[in-house]
Formats: C-alpha cells, sequence, structure tokens
C-alpha cells in the first residue's frame, strides 16, 4: 500500500521545481510584471505569485481531490481527507520584483496541526530543501545535520519582521543580537532564511509575527536537521516564530523571551 504521506512528498517535490521554473521565467521578465500593492507599499503581489499558486493548486486538485490547500493569494479551500497543503507561491515577492535572488517556491503538507512534509525551492540558484516528519532533512538529496559546537557569537541569525511588527520590538531582537556578540541577517524572505538555518547556513531565526505558508516547512526542516523550534501549529493564525542550531537556542530563546516578552518556550 503506498504512503499517503510519501505520496504527497513525491508531488510536493514535483510541483515546486515546475512551479520554480515557471516562477523563473517571470523572473527573467519582472519589468513587464503588472504589480499591485497589498497592507502597505511594501506588500507586493503580482501575476508572477496568481499564476504559480494556480499551477501548484491544479496539480495538487488533479492528484489528491479531497485535500485541503491554504494559499497565500487563492486563500484556504476545505477537504475531507485530513491532509492540508499550505503554499506561499514566491515567498520574498519584494525581492524578486526588484531582482534579487533570495525568494523561494513554498510548499507544506500537514495533518491537522502537525506538518509532516516541508519543499522549499530556490530557482535562482538551484536549490532543493526538502524534509519529511520523521526522515530527515535533505538539500538537493544530501542530508543536513547542524553542528552542535556553533554558538550564537560564531554565526549569524536571521530576524523577520513585517508591516505588523512592532518595531521596538523588532529592535530590541537586534540589540540584543548584538550584545551576545552575535550579528543580525535579513535578506526579505523568512522561508528562504529558515532553510538556511536548517543548512547551517544561518544561526537562527526570529520573527514576532509570521504566517503559517512563510513557517512550517522551514521549521520542519530544521526540527529534522537536529535543530531547536518553538512549535508551530500548521493551522494556527500568525504567530512568533523561533528556531536555531542547538548550541544557539538558549541564548536565542532568551533574546525572545526579553524582547517578545513570551514565557519559556515549551519546545520539546
Amino acid at each position: 500500500m503506498t504512503d499517503p504521506v510519501a505520496a504527497r512528498e513525491q508531488l510536493a517535490s514535483a510541483l515546486a521545481k515546475r512551479a520554480g521554473q515557471l516562477a523563473l521565467d517571470y523572473y527573467s521578465n519582472r519589468d513587464s510584471l503588472e504589480i499591485e500593492t497589498k497592507a502597505s507599499a511594501l506588500d507586493l503581489v503580482s501575476i508572477a505569485d496568481r499564476a504559480v499558486e494556480d499551477l501548484i493548486r491544479d496539480g495538487i486538485k488533479a492528484a489528491f481531490p479531497d485535500d485541503g490547500i491554504v494559499g497565500e493569494e487563492g486563500g484556504a479551500a476545505s477537504g475531507s481527507s485530513g491532509y492540508t497543503w499550505i503554499i506561499d507561491p514566491i515567498d520574498g515577492t519584494v525581492p524578486f520584483l526588484m531582482g534579487l535572488p533570495h525568494w523561494c517556491v513554498v510548499i507544506a503538507v500537514a495533518k491537522g496541526s502537525e506538518t509532516l512534509v516541508g519543499i522549499i525551492e530556490v530557482p535562482c540558484i538551484g536549490e532543493h530543501f526538502a524534509a519529511r516528519k520523521g526522515q530527515g532533512a535533505r538539500l538537493n538529496s544530501s542530508p543536513l545535520k547542524l553542528d552542535p559546537s556553533k554558538r550564537i557569537n560564531q554565526v549569524l541569525v536571521a530576524v523577520g519582521a513585517n508591516d505588523r511588527a512592532d518595531r521596538a520590538v523588532v529592535t530590541s531582537i537586534m540589540d540584543g543580537l548584538l550584545a551576545s556578540g552575535g550579528m543580525f541577517y535579513r535578506n526579505g524572505s523568512g522561508a528562504n532564511m529558515l532553510a538556511n538555518v536548517a543548512a547551517g547556513r544561518l544561526g537562527g531565526y526570529i520573527e514576532p509575527e509570521m504566517n503559517s505558508w512563510d513557517a512550517v516547512a522551514g521549521l520542519l526542516m530544521i526540527d529534522e536537521a537536529g535543530g531547536v523550534i518553538q512549535p508551530f501549529a500548521a493551522d494556527q493564525a500568525p504567530g512568533p516564530v523561533l528556531g536555531a542550531a542547538p548550541g544557539v537556542w538558549n541564548d536565542l530563546e532568551a533574546i525572545a523571551i526579553r524582547s517578545m516578552g513570551w514565557p519559556d518556550a515549551n519546545t520539546r
């Protein structure tokens, strides 16, 4: 009997690659795209976002018509199978439209509140991140395993922010990183940065408020690569996100507690 999660992972991987190629075609012709604003002047969307999400949605409906879908651009469609696909067609639309390479296609599969599959495709550099619950995380088929010896003063820590974020909280996080001997980093795509934590390129990621379609795939990757994460339910409303390499976690969690007023995180 076919493993239903493995079958969905296989489709998610294939769809992410196809969607990444479509997005890359739009990226190569981005000067001709019609751009709209959403909540703020830097909250942008284009026909590329919608076309890429439509490609993914159509592929899911053809293979698993009873699955639910939640997408950043197309909203939510309920299903009866218990499985839900969570999509961000182009995470990092602003970098995408400005000609920067730090954007990605994000697809996750969840059952209830539990994320089972996470795929992040980074077309500009040909990177394909994948994770399945209990089966590890991979970058272009190579297993990812985080180095437990790295400390916060030896790494870059990514900081996410958006138009909803309290500026005082964000600056407090940055100040906390500097005071700890570390340094902050940001490239405009939260999912891309989470994947790079799983790859060991960044020591951690912190954001006061993040949507599930940006967060859950990368958090699964960090967890499966041996990192530590603050639990984030796949079906929850936007909320705080924290993930880090094992040796960075305690210091980063302390910064989150001071800056964001968190209680001590129950991470395991």
